[in-house]
């Protein structure tokens, strides 16, 4: 646990660009007053966003998830935290750049807000 806490901090420090975009739109519960936390440590995982009261994370995927080990690998960590409660949410990159809009309403309809 203690090596996925160090990761964890140092991808807070290496975000991608999407991944700070993102962070802007929800941090200081600026996203309808709920509090994400980013680069968090479930298990034996680290999820790229999470909101714990609405049990819902958010992944934001590059084309590297394409790979079909890194498939298998989401399928598996996608199981473990919908076994969780979870509801995981992926916008791939690209979506995010081009439709935030739509990213924010996927969210909303999601989190209920």
């Amino acid at each position: 646990m203690k090596k996925n806490v160090n990761l964890a901090r140092k991808l807070r420090k290496e975000q991608t660009l999407q991944e700070a975009k993102f962070w802007s739109m929800v941090r200081n519960h600026r996203f309808h007053g709920l509090e994400f936390k980013r680069q968090y440590p479930m298990g034996d995982y680290i999820v790229d966003f999470i909101c714990r009261e609405k049990k819902i994370i958010v992944e934001l995927d590059g084309g590297h998830h394409n790979i079909p080990e890194n498939i298998e690998y989401d399928r598996e960590r996608s199981l473990y935290l919908e076994n969780k409660g979870y509801q995981i949410i992926r916008f791939w990159n690209r979506d995010f750049d081009n439709n935030i809009a739509g990213v924010y309403d996927i969210l909303k309809r999601a989190c209920g807000v």
